[in-house]
């Protein structure tokens, strides 16, 4: 995210890490990356510690007793063995989230790499987190929108949004997609409705490039928040499958949430309005 959240300011961050982390840290610093989440980093002496991740529960998603068990859920798979996984660290008294504002904070130990540059790279790793069993109190996959999705965002939309910028220009955009929305909700459920439960794996739910790092000891996997029991195809998601509708269902219903309401005309909304349109009109 671009600009830190409401209500929680560096300093915060850094009290909170001190106390139940690394009191050798002394300073936090806002990152401007990543979307759904904030992030910081933690150091010591001008060298960077740690990457602490401030979430917030979503209702039909994540608790923050869901959050903690998968954060705890992916601490135990680097634990088996899955050296890629990037795990959340313990806090002081063992726990992996910390309450702080209306959210939790985790924290994972600081990996200096860039972007892997070969997009396959990581399906060998993808291979060997599907055979590993899931750890337990996982969350298990269940569709992110309902079989009525479509006549949900038409009521949603026959009023104007106009407690923002972006209001109107998302409203519009969703009223010419809806007839195409209704097919992919339709084709949605008819795959889902078609999954077995006996055969789904631990999955990661989002290993694309922006989740993947290449230090020198090679490819890791960051951003465990999505850690899922799911059939494998969600950390695949064939284009026009099951788990690529799910995503492009999923942000056009959280980003239809963002703009009916108040919202103002920060570099964050710029980023949402551009990417509702995409999900909108991408092949």
């Amino acid at each position: 995210m671009n600009e830190p959240p409401a209500g929680i300011d560096d300093a915060d961050v850094l009290a909170v890490v001190r106390a139940h982390w690394d009191p050798a840290v002394d300073r936090a610093e806002h990152l401007p990356v990543g979307f759904g989440a904030w992030h910081w980093r933690a150091s010591a002496g001008g060298e960077p510690r740690l990457f602490v991740t401030y979430d917030l529960p979503m209702p039909g998603r994540h608790s923050a007793e869901t959050l903690a068990s998968t954060y705890t859920g992916a601490a135990a798979l680097h634990e088996a063995g899955l050296e890629f996984v990037v795990p959340p660290l313990p806090t002081s008294s063992g726990l992996f989230t910390v309450p702080i504002g209306d959210g939790l904070l985790s924290a994972t130990p600081w990996v200096t790499g860039e972007r892997p540059a070969v997009a396959d790279g990581v399906r060998p790793l993808l291979q060997r987190l599907h055979a590993t069993d899931p750890p337990a109190g996982i969350r298990r996959w269940r569709p992110l929108v309902g079989p009525t999705f479509s006549e949900e965002l038409a009521e949603r939309i026959s009023v104007r949004w106009d407690q923002g910028p972006f209001g109107e220009r998302a409203r519009v955009a969703i009223r010419e997609a809806l007839p195409a929305i209704t097919a992919w909700t339709a084709t949605y459920h008819r795959l889902a409705d078609a999954e077995d439960p006996t055969t789904w794996v631990t999955t990661h739910g989002e290993p694309h490039e922006r989740n993947q790092l290449l230090p020198e000891t090679g490819i890791v996997l960051v951003d465990w928040e999505s850690l899922m029991l799911a059939p494998a195809d969600r950390d695949l998601r064939a284009p026009g499958g099951l788990f690529d509708l799910e995503w492009r269902l999923d942000e056009i219903d959280q980003y239809a949430t963002r703009f009916a309401g108040p919202h103002g005309d920060p570099e964050d909304d710029r980023e949402a309005i551009a990417g509702l349109e995409a999900e909108l009109t991408r092949e």
